[in-house]
């Protein structure tokens, strides 16, 4: 570990920290890699204990000490200022002890994913990062085993995703698919019901398809406006809903999975 006493914004070794989009951060290096934002002791933790490699950290003198613990024995520089210069670069209060620019990890292929999983939640079209960060906070609380993100999925490695699911997204294992639609035949070769969340007058109610699930199953869920289209409830096996009261129409997409998922726990 190195470290750096840092006074300036215009420092260049502070480049992945200043200024920088999820956008461009994706885009820093390899492009099929990139970089993505840590926030929090908490996350870094994960992050290191998922493998996934630091390129530098940002920490406060209060929080040097629990930050070298963590990445003590490694390679990397540590920048070190005071809290006000602090957040100038980052834009906010540095409450949470340290922000990690690192390395995006190669993805897993789906099929892989699927060879030891029996619960699995496919988020279709998500548009709001704070709900994908959630919905895996749940998968990962609730024991689920792996989560497929479609390719017009908001990014699970996008800051706030991060920071929402408590570093979740670093713990599990997920993947990218092209579409549901694309990736059924996956599901049914590892013997797989897909299981597509919503509100249909001919779903059965979730209460009664948990009472005798299938063995290993896929959940489906779709944007939080439209839901999921109806090419995606045609490609599925089931169609499953949350049955709603006091002329409550539906949940929230994270609220919707994590429900979902303690009933098929």
């Amino acid at each position: 570990m190195q470290i750096v006493s840092i006074d300036s914004l215009a420092d260049p070794r502070l480049e992945d920290f200043v200024g920088l989009t999820d956008v461009a951060l994706r885009r820093r290096t390899e492009p099929e890699r990139g970089l993505y934002i840590a926030e929090s002791q908490t996350v870094l933790e994960r992050a290191l204990r998922a493998g996934h490699e630091p390129r530098s950290v940002l920490v406060a003198p209060r929080w040097l000490p629990d930050v070298e613990r963590l990445v003590g024995g490694l390679d990397v520089p540590v920048f070190v200022g005071d809290e006000g210069v602090l957040e100038q670069i980052t834009g906010f209060h540095l409450h949470r002890g340290a922000l990690a620019s690192m390395r995006r990890p190669v993805l897993p292929d789906a099929s892989a994913l699927l060879e030891r999983a029996r619960r699995v939640v496919v988020l279709d079209g998500l548009v709001d990062h704070t709900n994908v960060g959630a919905a895996f906070r749940s998968v990962a609380g609730i024991g689920g085993d792996a989560v497929l993100v479609t390719s017009t999925c908001a990014d699970p490695l996008y800051r706030r995703s991060v920071r929402v699911s408590m570093g979740t997204v670093l713990q599990v294992p997920w993947a990218r698919i092209d579409s549901l639609e694309a990736v059924v035949p996956v599901f049914h070769d590892a013997g797989f019901e897909v299981v597509a969340m919503a509100l249909r007058d001919d779903a059965v109610d979730l209460d009664e398809y948990a009472a005798a699930p299938a063995e290993r199953v896929a959940l489906v869920f779709g944007s939080e406006g439209p839901g999921l289209s109806a090419r995606a409830i045609a490609a599925a096996d089931s169609v499953v809903r949350i049955p709603m009261h006091h002329g409550v129409d539906s949940l929230n997409v994270a609220a919707s999975a994590a429900v979902a998922m303690w009933a098929l726990r």
